[in-house]
């Protein structure tokens, strides 16, 4: 990873965690986090998957460091931005990865989470009580990065990073 991206990736890290305490939805045991979700589909068309798995999972790190987060931040951050970054990197727009972070956080990771808090938290919460408010947040979140890749508001940083096929 090139310096720049290098420095990106730490800056969403930061504005990830900073505002980690300023919106949020809180859903049970979980906390849902939409700007979490615009970070994870920024990441993903700018620095690709793994980058973007990478930052979600520094940012569930400190987020459960300064207790902000909870142990159910992983699965759904963590799998949205694998999900997004693959599915980006596959079909080259920024729908495909927005879908990819909806799904990946929305349903599979709103799963995860549900078997995390089954298995470890030892919480008798159904699947449904994740997936739905996963959804909501994932969808908006998703929202707003897809309407600042199409607004054109984050090519500067695209062209700075060198990644000029993030383009739709």
């Amino acid at each position: 990873m090139h310096t720049r991206q290098l420095t990106f990736a730490s800056l969403l890290v930061a504005v990830g965690t900073l505002t980690a305490h300023v919106i949020y939805i809180p859903a049970g045991v979980s906390k849902c986090f939409p700007v979490q979700h615009a970070i994870n589909v920024l990441a993903a068309v700018i620095l690709g998957p793994g980058p973007a798995t990478a930052v979600a999972f520094l940012i569930s790190c400190f987020r459960n460091i300064l207790g902000t987060g909870s142990l159910l931040a992983f699965p759904g951050s963590m799998i949205g931005a694998l999900c997004a970054g693959l599915m980006y990197r596959h079909f080259k727009n920024y729908s495909s990865a927005v879908a990819g972070e909806i799904v990946g956080t929305g349903i599979i990771g709103g799963f995860v989470a549900w078997l995390i808090a089954a298995f470890v938290l030892s919480s008798h919460a159904a699947a449904w009580f994740f997936i739905p408010p996963f959804l909501i947040s994932t969808t908006g979140g998703s929202i707003i990065a897809f309407m600042l890749l199409k607004s054109g508001a984050v090519n500067t940083v695209i062209e700075r990073l060198g990644h000029r096929d993030a383009q739709e």
